[in-house]
């Protein structure tokens, strides 16, 4: 699911980039980090929910954990529109604090509007997506994550390629995608199934759902930091290279998020194996499943690190519209950025078992010190000496900090777990 996610959200760029211009690729750029910071509340629910499921099926209470998953979703739903509310009045004001103006301001305001009046819809897409793997129903949440996907690149070719629309053409055909994302799996589980899970009666324990929360902080606060900082990065690139270093930012954002997608998906995917194991004191298993999963990543790992550095070039060529100095630019800036995917396999899978284990606070330490303090740290000393090199070189010493930190509380905190 998370594979074929990042593939179609690609499209957007691809065809804004190639058909559309480049001031509108810049502006796409520029705010969907914006639109991603509402969005990370629909993951926190969904991670945390299902951390808090998976352990109550764990113990043998079905019928509970039921209730926990249906006050999962119903509040998703409502703090979604709370929070569409409040992000479309601030759109042009953080437009603005961005750097954007003149025609890349417009752009962007209009773009991140249509994005985010369907915000509660991508919230509850994000939060279903985990709750599928719980329901032991993966492969039903991959064939709707694909018709998904499908719905934004059909729509994004007839809407732009067929009939020359522009950048709201392409925010048309995400809100499509969306749409579609929310609607199947809704409609499923408001339906007598055969699977785990099913919506109901909502349970009305607040300590509950707040501890659900807190088991996704980690989540949450690895998108909501990835969102702040790419706000942060855009700022100085559009100081130091302007429309260029946006859209090459640009470039490897989506790029990293197929890469990436590997790890985030298996790691969301084994996490309510992990919770099952945790609630029924299997410790042998977790022992088991911690060994093989960090030995499959990092297989991964090699393979998405050696791919990223060998094909920069072409793979900037996809985004680049026949601009050969744009090329060669975002091809050499993601040739810097992939050494850090030799080792984000590490810190994710660290982070989203923390998570499983119903330990909220120390998967969020991991999240945060990766995604934030590291990254931000490294982002402003790196700049200020090496200029736009430093900006490529945040990301891989950002992940190599965190690396040393997991390392650390892996150790201290084995002897709890029994891993």
């Amino acid at each position: 699911m998370m594979l074929f996610s990042s593939i179609y959200g690609m499209v957007d760029g691809f065809f804004v980039s190639n058909y559309v211009g480049a001031t509108q690729f810049a502006a796409l750029n520029l705010i969907w980090p914006y639109t991603m910071v509402l969005g990370a509340v629909g993951l926190m629910i969904g991670a945390g929910g299902t951390a808090l499921v998976s352990k109550t099926l764990g113990e043998g209470k079905k019928d509970q954990a039921n209730s926990y998953f249906s006050m999962m979703i119903f509040s998703a739903l409502v703090i979604g529109v709370i929070l569409d509310i409040v992000g479309l009045a601030l759109m042009r004001p953080v437009a603005r604090m961005l750097g954007a103006s003149g025609a890349l301001l417009e752009y962007a305001v209009i773009y991140g509007n249509i994005i985010m009046a369907a915000m509660p819809t991508f919230m509850l897409q994000v939060a279903f997506q985990p709750f599928m793997v719980t329901a032991e129903k993966a492969g039903l949440g991959f064939w709707i994550t694909v018709a998904s996907g499908l719905t934004n690149m059909i729509f994004d070719w007839i809407l732009i390629g067929v009939l020359g629309g522009g950048i709201e053409a392409a925010a048309a055909a995400t809100v499509l995608s969306q749409i579609v994302g929310f609607v199947l799996p809704l409609l499923y589980f408001l339906r007598p199934n055969d699977s785990l899970l099913h919506l109901g009666r909502p349970s009305r324990e607040v300590r509950a759902f707040l501890k659900a929360c807190s088991n996704g902080m980690s989540e949450f606060v690895t998108n909501l930091s990835y969102s702040l900082v790419g706000m942060l990065y855009n700022f100085i690139l559009l100081r130091l290279a302007g429309e260029y270093g946006v859209n090459a930012y640009g470039v490897i954002s989506y790029v990293s998020y197929l890469f990436l997608s590997v790890f985030l998906g298996y790691s969301m995917g084994v996490a309510p194996v992990v919770g099952y194991h945790f609630g029924a004191r299997n410790c042998a298993e977790l022992k088991n499943l911690r060994y093989k999963s960090i030995l499959l990543l990092s297989l991964a790992a090699l393979a998405a690190g050696g791919v990223g550095m060998l094909f920069s070039d072409s793979i900037a060529g996809l985004f680049s519209s026949g601009d050969e100095d744009f090329r060669h630019m975002a091809g050499r800036a993601f040739r810097i950025y992939a050494l850090s995917y030799f080792l984000a396999h590490f810190n994710i899978f660290a982070s989203s078992f923390f998570t499983a284990l119903n330990n909220g606070k120390v998967s969020a330490v991991i999240s945060f010190s990766r995604t934030f303090v590291f990254q931000i740290g490294a982002l402003l000393i790196l700049t200020s000496l090496l200029g736009t090199d430093g900006v490529w070189l945040a990301m891989p010493f950002a992940e190599l900090l965190c690396c040393l930190l997991s390392v650390v509380l892996y150790s201290r905190y084995r002897p709890r777990y029994g891993y």
